[in-house]
């Protein structure tokens, strides 16, 4: 049995599956395919040849602890999915999110409020995007990253698995963290691979690459190759790589 709004506005040839419960405004394109056991919380956009996987959480109104750094102010605009998307199995993006088309959001991949989503985006498997993080057009989150708040990844970017930006150099303490929280700024066709940590407010520059396992502690220069603990220069990326 499932629970639809008499409210929301469905396209052609859309399917559902069983036990979903979609909310009042909803707004559904055409061609769209829902799977067993979705939510879809009021209000949100869902556009043309979508497909949900079983379990989805789709526009979660947020609800931050007493304690979190991340403040909500004011109502957050309906979650829009653009057309022709892929939504994994159990993957839950909250109200105030934008997807764009031709984006794939994964089996277990959270999307929190106020992000903004480019297309031909993929991100990946478990991957976590906090809030106010912007991801360019065509970039790439493997699996099992995780993206904080404030970070800015512009397009064509990789990120590879276990990638983890961070954001405070406070750790949680003093007031004064505050107004310095602030994420990495990946810049178009950067690459950082695996393990690889960049720490509060650096900027990876256009075509840099990021070792294995580097630790990011400054910004890089454009078109190199930085490695290790913490990363240095290494050498420049060879031109057959670069856009």
């Amino acid at each position: 049995m499932n629970v639809v709004d008499p409210s929301v506005v469905c396209g052609e040839r859309v399917e559902i599956g069983h036990f979903t419960v979609i909310e009042a405004n909803v707004k559904i394109g055409n061609d769209v395919k829902i799977g067993h056991r979705v939510t879809i919380h009021e209000g949100t956009v869902i556009g043309d040849g979508v497909t949900i996987a079983d379990g989805a959480v789709l526009g979660k109104p947020p609800k931050p602890a007493k304690t979190s750094t991340v403040k909500l102010s004011g109502e957050l605009p309906p979650l829009v999915i653009g057309d022709h998307c892929t939504i994994g199995a159990n993957a839950v993006i909250y109200r105030g999110a934008t997807i764009g088309a031709y984006t794939l959001i994964a089996d277990l991949a959270s999307v929190r409020e106020n992000v903004h989503i480019g297309q031909y985006v993929i991100v990946g498997r478990g991957v976590c995007v906090e809030n106010h993080v912007r991801i360019g057009d065509r970039t790439k989150i493997q699996s099992n990253s995780y993206i904080t708040a404030y970070t800015t990844l512009e397009d064509h970017v990789f990120i590879a698995p276990c990638v983890t930006t961070t954001n405070d150099n406070y750790m949680g303490r003093t007031e004064e963290r505050f107004a310095k929280i602030k994420g990495a700024t990946v810049k178009r066709g950067a690459r950082v691979g695996g393990g690889a940590i960049l720490l509060p407010g650096v900027t990876v520059a256009e075509e840099t690459f990021v070792a294995a396992g580097a630790l990011v502690t400054k910004d890089t220069e454009p078109k190199t190759v930085v490695k290790g603990f913490p990363a240095r220069f290494s050498k420049m990326v060879d031109e057959r790589e670069l856009l």
